[in-house]
């Protein structure tokens, strides 16, 4: 280090070639290299003649690596190229220019390429030992509105949100917080929207990649719908739902007698709480959870908040509703995307 004598000048200059600024970085990459992923990045993604199309593998974990580093611009990049930190790395350090070329030169079809690299890639993970193999597998769904900035950004439009960004639907695993798919939406979109085909996707990438036991998928009430649960049914997979409040849903919730009702023992936030069971025309148990909004000691008349969903899994009210609490985990799951990869989406 160098410090000149003013106090408000200071120059810090790290010059040791044996200096590795992210060693961190020796974990993704040792993964990386164990799966070899840039053998199958290069097998999968064949951008033709376009400038760029040589060798992508390495330029693909270079741009992950420099994300996983922190890095918010492809200009980044070079940080990987300082000092030693090249040298903890599976593959070669691309110069920024390289990938930024590499990157320009994508399509639709060669994001869907992508795509098989992340299928396969999860599949050798799970192989390695990762994977659920034939034990049970929860897998929670939800969307999200990532804001962008600047009136250029393919695909971004206006939602319920009123602000300007993507529309992703996520699917991540409950019991790890891995990201199972993600999917972009263009335009202004309501969560549903290509939910189907975004459940069979995801369905047929878990089973290729080696869970063979009971799935159960979670979802929130902007799910609630005709083709998701079908599309459930039809895949062989248990689903939890949250209800929107429709007219069917509070007429079913209205017949439930109030003997019906049962005191929830382990409610959290010392709250109170009861549950309630009714079923549907098409089947489904309908399970309720009703809160008081007031506190009764305050008030003469007890005011309830209802939640129900809808599941066709067995088991006690009890216990399913404690379960299906839980998909508010995937909340976490999204907060720390919009603070690493999905960052990168802003600018």
């Amino acid at each position: 280090m160098r410090v000149s004598h003013s106090l408000d000048r200071v120059a810090v200059a790290f010059d040791d070639e044996h200096a590795v600024a992210d060693a961190g970085l020796m974990l993704p990459a040792s993964l990386a290299q164990h799966l070899e992923l840039e053998a199958l990045a290069d097998e999968t993604i064949n951008l033709g003649d376009r400038p760029g199309g040589f060798a992508p593998g390495r330029k693909l974990l270079t741009l992950v690596a420099s994300m996983a580093a922190g890095g918010d611009f492809i200009s980044d990049i070079d940080m990987l190229r300082a000092g030693a930190t090249a040298e903890i790395l599976s593959h070669r350090a691309m110069a920024a220019t390289t990938v930024g070329t590499f990157l320009r030169a994508f399509s639709f079809g060669h994001v869907r390429q992508l795509d098989r690299v992340a299928d396969v890639a999860l599949g050798r993970a799970w192989a390695a030992g990762a994977g659920p193999g034939d034990g049970p597998l929860t897998i929670d769904v939800d969307s999200t509105v990532v804001e962008v900035h600047g009136y250029a950004k393919q695909g971004a439009a206006f939602g319920h949100t009123r602000q300007r960004g993507y529309h992703p639907l996520l699917a991540t695993r409950a019991e790890t917080g891995e990201v199972l798919h993600l999917r972009f939406r263009t335009g202004s979109a309501n969560t549903a929207r290509g939910a189907r085909r975004f459940i069979e996707e995801t369905v047929a990438r878990v089973r290729r990649a080696g869970a063979v036991g009971p799935i159960v998928l979670r979802a929130d009430s902007g799910f609630h719908s005709a083709p998701t649960i079908d599309t459930c049914r039809a895949k062989g997979v248990r689903f939890s739902v949250t209800a929107r409040m429709t007219t069917t849903i509070r007429t079913a919730i209205e017949s439930i007698p109030e003997l019906g009702w049962v005191p929830l023992a382990d409610y959290p936030d010392s709250g109170f709480a009861e549950l309630g069971e009714t079923v549907l025309a098409d089947g489904t148990r309908l399970i309720v959870r009703r809160t008081i909004v007031l506190d009764p000691a305050e008030t003469l008349f007890k005011v309830w908040r209802y939640h129900a969903f809808v599941t066709d899994r067995d088991g006690t009210a009890a216990d399913l509703d404690a379960d299906h609490r839980r998909h508010a985990q995937v909340e976490l799951v999204i907060r720390d995307l919009k603070a690493g990869a999905l960052a990168h989406c802003v600018v």
